[in-house]
């Protein structure tokens, strides 16, 4: 695809942003920020099972944090926890179509990825501590 078309999508998802909103029942709820930029987000899940029943996002900040954290939460809903595990920056990445970011818009577009994978941390580790102590490791490198 074409800049353009990404840049399109982006606009599309900042504007009419997918699954925004609060979740009172979550069983996960976890908040950053970027300090370098100001963006914030809190993301809410909700789990059944093994699967994501529902997620939600809250933020403030640019067009990327906000349309990355949008994008997410289409790609992770209703998926096992595991594909949450096994999602990578380049996964990110490659979903919004901004693969030569310089690094502090690496840091905006990946804090969504950061927080939902901390929001994992926390509901593993009580259910799975060998997965949150992993899932904490992958975190770091964001």
């Amino acid at each position: 695809m074409s800049d353009d078309i990404y840049r399109e999508i982006i606009l599309d998802h900042y504007r009419n942003p997918r699954n925004k909103g609060k979740m009172p029942e979550a069983d996960v709820s976890i908040h950053d920020s970027n300090p370098l930029c100001g963006d914030e987000i809190d993301i809410h899940l909700r789990v059944d099972g093994d699967k994501i029943k529902d997620i939600k996002f809250e933020g403030r900040g640019c067009a990327i944090s906000q349309a990355s954290a949008s994008m997410l939460t289409e790609m992770v809903m209703n998926k096992p926890l595991t594909s949450v595990k096994d999602l990578t920056k380049d996964d990110i990445l490659e979903s919004i179509g901004l693969l030569n970011l310089g690094p502090a818009r690496i840091k905006c577009a990946l804090l969504s990825l950061k927080v939902l994978k901390l929001g994992m941390v926390k509901y593993y580790a009580d259910r799975d501590p060998d997965s949150a102590k992993k899932l904490q490791e992958d975190t770091r490198a964001l």
